[in-house]
């Protein structure tokens, strides 16, 4: 390896948006120290793969990118590439036998490794790591990550052998880079973390979330705040309540729980139970008005009996999620539930086919209620050579939910603006509106 930085680097993130957020801190460390980021990787002299490693197939697109990136690495180039992230984290020894070509592999939030292993001037990691911050996303939206790693032990999850125990970063800190955000534009955090809910307890030793939120709401510029995966065993009321009373923080209430039968909960380790769940959502359904309820649930798991699913298709008609994510349960070693009996796969598809089945149904039956009433949105993307636009209520979290789409718009409608709008058709994960007003 030269002795002299690469000037071109290109960076590819798979994985969830914490990832994303790791990547654009990493980005911008490489920026600040003069690397090109270049698009394509073969104009690259340096490949870093951000990995991700939760589940089989997230596991076996880390793996693909990293065998195309040895490809282009054949023939005698000096190209490097560089492994991060949580794959790494989790199979480094065996990563590095069956991928030789690969020259270094690092875990998560590794930034300042490995900036000195590219042979950038760093001793030390530097003060402005959070300064320095390279966005991938829109503009006008930005991941804003207030901890890292998980204390919960779930039977089916291995984050904390990624990513550790949970670390809270500091109110000040993250304030500090909200600020920073909105001077470049952006309007919209989605707050993320593993647990955000259990922020502050082990950096304050109490929960700080509300108050990290009364200080974020403080921000110039930022319009909405939308909240990402909240715990239900660390949901407050008090925060159901801030959310009510908010102008920022939007109505929208992101509680993955995975399962609704106590028996199924003990078995997969959440802690809690149906009772405090359905709590929850009763209570942000009677004090948030017009909230969006979104949540996540894994069928297939090892010891889901017919029983269980049954009841968690009745809850899922009885609940009528806005929002709803299944996964089949996959089967990782090293977690508790590796040592249970796994489901063969076609009970696990069965099961999944019908749940999203139901949710279908829901979807559309709630999307048509949208119909002739008015909204805010935020527009995301414009076509101008088709006259069209696609936005998002704050109902909805970019990628993962529905969009708003807008056809016949002006030609001064761009990406970040907010507008009133009116739904005028729907479909069972999207809705076609009109501009009223700018907003």
């Amino acid at each position: 390896m030269s002795g002299k930085p690469p000037r071109k680097i290109h960076v590819t993130t798979l994985g969830c948006s914490k990832n994303v957020y790791d990547s654009e801190i990493l980005m911008g460390q490489l920026e600040y120290f003069g690397a090109e980021l270049v698009d394509e990787p073969e104009a690259a002299e340096a490949i870093i793969i951000n990995t991700c490693g939760f589940i089989t197939p997230a596991k076996q697109e880390s793996v693909d990118a990293i065998l195309e990136a040895e490809a282009l690495k054949q023939g005698g180039n000096n190209k490097q590439i560089i492994v991060c992230g949580c794959l790494s984290a989790r199979y480094a020894r065996e990563l590095q036998k069956e991928l030789p070509a690969v020259d270094a592999f690092f875990g998560t939030e590794a930034f300042t490794d490995i900036l000195r292993y590219l042979k950038f001037p760093v001793d030390q990691a530097p003060e402005f790591l959070y300064h320095a911050r390279t966005l991938t996303t829109p503009s006008h939206y930005a991941y804003l990550k207030i901890g890292e790693g998980c204390n919960h032990t779930c039977a089916f999850c291995a984050i904390p052998l990624m990513r550790g125990r949970y670390r809270s970063r500091p109110i000040s800190e993250i304030v500090d880079e909200a600020s920073r955000l909105a001077a470049q534009g952006v309007k919209e955090l989605i707050i993320i973390s593993q647990d955000t809910t259990f922020y502050g307890l082990d950096l304050y030793k109490k929960q700080r979330l509300v108050d990290l939120l009364r200080e974020l709401e403080t921000v110039e510029g930022i319009r909405w705040i939308r909240l990402h995966y909240l715990y239900p065993t660390t949901v407050q009321d008090e925060l159901l309540d801030v959310m009510a009373g908010s102008t920022k923080i939007v109505p929208y209430l992101d509680m993955p729980v995975q399962h609704i039968t106590d028996r199924m909960l003990k078995i997969m380790k959440r802690g809690g139970n149906s009772r405090r769940i359905r709590e929850i959502f009763r209570i942000a359904r009677e004090r948030i008005p017009n909230v969006t309820l979104r949540t996540t649930f894994i069928v297939g798991h090892p010891g889901e009996t017919e029983e269980d699913f049954e009841a968690l298709k009745e809850f899922v008609q009885e609940m009528a999620f806005d929002r709803l994510g299944v996964f089949t349960y996959s089967h990782e070693e090293k977690t508790a539930a590796y040592a249970l009996p796994d489901m063969p796969e076609e009970i696990k598809e069965a099961r999944y086919e019908e749940l999203m089945s139901i949710q279908r149904e829901i979807a559309f039956r709630l999307n048509e209620q949208w119909v002739g009433r008015e909204v805010e949105v935020i527009i995301d993307e414009v076509d101008n050579e088709h006259g069209v636009a696609y936005g998002r209520t704050p109902g909805d979290s970019p990628e993962i939910d529905n969009e708003v789409i807008l056809e016949n718009v002006p030609t001064n409608v761009e990406p970040g603006q907010f507008y009133r709008v009116q739904i005028i058709d729907a479909q069972e994960y999207d809705v076609f509106g009109k501009i009223i007003e700018a907003l």
